[in-house]
């Protein structure tokens, strides 16, 4: 898979590309990266990429035409491969798990990390697919929710992670939170472990897990429940947990 970013700090993404789970995925070429810095395409001795808003107002925006030239290089780079063009923005859809459905197989896509008070208007509406933010607050860049969207797309690539079941269980990928873990020592601070998950039985486990995932997702995330797909198991688990739900979490 190709993936294109368009950063004035194209230095940041080291962090992902050289290190941990991302980094392996970079070595062993299940994910080519190619960094686009906009200030090589702007004009002028400075190389000017930001003015003043038409309008007033405080900061400088991110202008049209070094982007548009930046986003041309990297689609030639791209080739004939499919490709969509995000622009992170915190006005954008809020970034899910699900929004990766079919992004593992997909030959490549252009992620864009605006910087100042953002992007000229223009740009966004003649060049830009979709627009993703990962959540309600404002950071200096487009450059960490960029690395966040990278991070969970490398996690579900066939053969990115030591064991491919790690994908399928975690947080969100079931479209519910995680169950509990734990490892040695089996007594910590005087806790130990739940006792099911010493016991060797893989049903007991799998149910017990099952239902700390729901219990947790009720508990602390319930908006989840209303989009997930019940199957009868779930559904029953859920109807007990009203009445008298007794499960070690």
């Amino acid at each position: 898979m190709k993936v294109a970013v368009i950063s004035l700090f194209p230095e940041m993404f080291d962090a992902i590309s050289r290190h941990g789970v991302s980094g392996r995925a970079f070595e062993n070429g299940l994910i080519e990266l190619r960094l686009f810095n906009p200030r090589n395409y702007a004009d002028g001795p400075h190389q000017s990429v930001d003015g003043r808003p038409y309008g007033g107002g405080p900061g400088m925006v991110m202008m049209a035409e070094p982007l548009s030239r930046a986003l041309a290089d990297s689609k030639e780079w791209m080739g004939s491969t499919c490709h969509r063009v995000v622009y992170m923005s915190p006005q954008g859809k809020v970034f899910k798990q699900e929004q990766l459905k079919g992004f593992e197989s997909s030959e490549g896509f252009i992620l864009i990390a605006g910087r100042y008070e953002g992007v000229d208007e223009r740009f966004i509406k003649q060049r830009v697919d979709e627009e993703w933010s990962i959540g309600d607050y404002v950071l200096s860049g487009g450059e960490l929710p960029a690395m966040v969207v990278l991070d969970a797309l490398i996690r579900i690539i066939p053969g990115a992670l030591g064991h491919a079941q790690s994908a399928q269980e975690g947080s969100f990928s079931q479209g519910m939170l995680g169950h509990p873990q734990y490892t040695r020592p089996a007594s910590f601070a005087g806790e130990r472990v739940p006792a099911v998950l010493l016991s060797g039985n893989h049903e007991q486990v799998r149910l017990w897990r099952l239902k700390c995932s729901l219990k947790r997702t009720r508990d602390r995330r319930p908006e989840l429940l209303e989009a997930l797909v019940m199957d009868s198991e779930k559904k029953k688990i859920l109807e007990a947990m009203g009445k008298d739900f007794d499960v070690n979490c």
